[in-house]
């Protein structure tokens, strides 16, 4: 094969090779029931992110695709029991180059989907950077929250598409959780009361992580407007709330979502 091959042919090549029979594994029978995944509560969410070494750079395009399409193989086969998503972060974060939201009923199926990927021909030039996991929960609305703000908070965000990805962990130090129900819940209305401008325009999604990671909370977020994510911020920490915070961030991810197949194309480069 030519190894200089132009974009325009690794991009039909790549789609070719994406294709069932250049796979070597089966395709799942099944698909996971992504919705339920993504909506119900008691769901294992881990954020796995990873650096690319710097020998996959070296190896000729023929090569990058072939292992690509091991990448592709192992997801399928994985979303028979799993809601995995695929995000890019190379380019805005120096933290890593890709980034997978996976959903399980048993956090087990994930770290199976783990082990196959980084065991895989394509997951040898992988360097673990970030892995957080945590569970969803039902939404446990503040004792005496007025109905309006309950509502208001169901309202849901914007239609059309939040290009952008934010990941943020959080650790409240322990003075937060040797406060009263009734101090926590005040401090919790004032921050609800300040992000309720910004609930149209920055979708988010909270993961409970206390006694499975080193954080209390992964915070997800979606946005088409990094302005309005970034407002939300600057309103979150002038509450009270916030100055529980033991850790925010560190790291914090920022990236673009991706289909695995645009990760594939860019990957393959």
């Amino acid at each position: 094969m030519n190894m200089s091959m132009g974009a325009g042919a690794a991009t039909w090549l790549l789609r070719t090779c994406i294709g069932v029979s250049c796979l070597s594994m089966p395709m799942a029978a099944s698909a996971a029931d992504r919705e339920k995944l993504l909506t119900d509560p008691g769901v294992y969410g881990t954020f796995a992110a990873f650096r690319l070494d710097e020998d996959w750079a070296k190896q000729d395009q023929a090569t990058r695709i072939a292992q690509l399409t091991v990448l592709k193989g192992v997801v399928e086969q994985h979303r028979e029991k799993l809601a995995i998503d695929t995000y890019l972060l190379r380019g805005l974060s120096d933290h890593a180059d890709v980034l997978f939201r996976i959903h399980a009923i048993e956090l087990r199926e994930t770290q199976q989907f783990l082990l196959d990927l980084q065991g895989s021909l394509f997951g040898k030039h992988l360097t673990s950077s970030t892995v957080f996991s945590g569970l969803t929960k039902k939404a446990n609305y503040v004792p005496g929250m007025p109905d309006n703000l309950k509502a208001d908070l169901k309202t849901p965000s914007e239609p059309g598409p939040k290009p952008y990805v934010i990941v943020i962990p959080i650790r409240k130090g322990a003075d937060w959780w040797s406060l009263s129900q009734e101090q926590r819940a005040a401090m919790m209305q004032e921050h609800t009361e300040a992000s309720l401008p910004y609930s149209k325009t920055v979708k988010r999604k909270l993961y409970h992580a206390t006694g499975l990671d080193d954080v209390d909370f992964i915070t997800y977020f979606e946005t088409s407007r990094l302005e309005d994510f970034q407002s939300l911020v600057l309103a979150l920490e002038k509450v009270k709330e916030f100055r529980y915070n033991r850790r925010f961030g560190h790291p914090t991810l920022l990236g673009t979502v991706r289909s695995l197949d645009e990760i594939i194309e860019v990957l393959a480069q």
